[in-house]
């Protein structure tokens, strides 16, 4: 805990210092700040956050950080169109639609994440090529199908010879591996590692594909009313990367089972190599994009640069 508030002293003179040169106005006081929403997945992506707010970060800067929890895209994204929360970690590929429909959500940073994909102990798949005429589940519109596609197309596989039920829930989807119900499906960390507990495989995941798809977004009326939350909120989660960086997993390994990893598995799982807070890769942004109009899913004439927010990029908080 001293070294947590060691990394949070420092970050709070710098970023004060920065902001107060960068205005010349005396920086906000926590009175005048507005609760900010956040909502995530049942996955590892968002653990810099999670790590700030567990440690205090977030209360020492002055920021009500409400972190809400989904277990499927779809409900998600319900949550942020109804207004109930102010951004998400989400994918590209989602953010892409929403923004494309709605014209209400921007990208402001990159966030680390990665799935596996597992093949079922059952199955007794043990290459990408034998997939024909096996049950791959899939959520649509997501980094998961997205992946999904990507390795079809890698093991020379058309999508008709597959079956690909869509299982947005996670954790259902994890449940319908383990019990035979579908063959093979990517899974996000903690899954798994869960699914790899109980004996099932990994053939490839996102990262040696070179997917990188996940990032943190915000509607356009949070960016414009809760500018500095928002610069609060990155602040403490490049302190979370640091602690997270610099400290080893024992140390910590609580935060993780009370994110939801069981504590069998907590010291088998291969955390993303988190990083400061970074822009969104207008490559990758692009990839997800030109996948969505190969689908017929946003128009012909959609860019990136309609997706990818610009206020941030010139923070300190924040590199290119």
């Amino acid at each position: 805990m001293k070294n947590i508030l060691l990394f949070l002293s420092v970050y709070i003179v710098l970023f004060t210092a920065c902001q107060h040169k960068k205005n010349d106005t005396p920086p906000i006081s926590s009175a005048e700040l507005q609760p900010l929403r956040l909502g995530m997945m049942t996955t590892l992506d968002g653990l810099p956050f999670y790590m700030a707010k567990q440690q205090g970060v977030y209360d020492s800067l002055g920021l009500d950080l409400n972190i809400i929890q989904f277990n499927s895209a779809n409900d998600r994204d319900a949550a942020f169109q109804a207004g109930q929360i102010d951004g998400m970690i989400t994918d590209y590929t989602s953010a892409a639609i929403l923004e494309s429909r709605y014209h209400d959500i921007s990208l402001i940073m990159r966030t680390e994440g990665y799935s596996c994909f597992i093949v079922s102990k059952e199955s007794r798949i043990k290459r990408l090529q034998e997939l024909p005429r096996h049950n791959v589940a899939i959520s649509h519109n997501t980094t998961v199908e997205y992946a999904t596609d990507q390795i079809l197309k890698k093991a020379g596989i058309s999508p008709d010879v597959v079956n690909l039920p869509e299982i947005a829930p996670i954790s259902l989807r994890l449940q319908m591996l383990q019990y035979g119900q579908v063959d093979a499906s990517f899974l996000p960390e903690p899954y798994a590692s869960i699914a790899m507990k109980g004996g099932h495989k990994s053939l490839i995941s996102t990262q040696e594909l070179g997917i990188n798809f996940i990032g943190t977004a915000f509607s356009r009326k949070s960016i414009s009313e809760k500018r500095k939350e928002i610069e609060l909120l990155i602040t403490g989660y490049n302190v979370g990367v640091d602690y997270i960086q610099k400290h080893p997993q024992k140390e910590w390994e609580q935060v993780l089972v009370e994110l939801g990893v069981p504590e069998n598995i907590t010291g088998l799982i291969a955390l993303p190599s988190y990083s400061q807070a970074s822009r969104p890769s207008t490559k990758d942004v692009g990839e997800a994009i030109r996948w969505l109009k190969e689908k017929h899913r946003i128009p012909d004439q959609y860019s990136e640069t309609h997706l990818i927010d610009t206020t941030y990029i010139h923070s300190q908080n924040i590199s290119q």
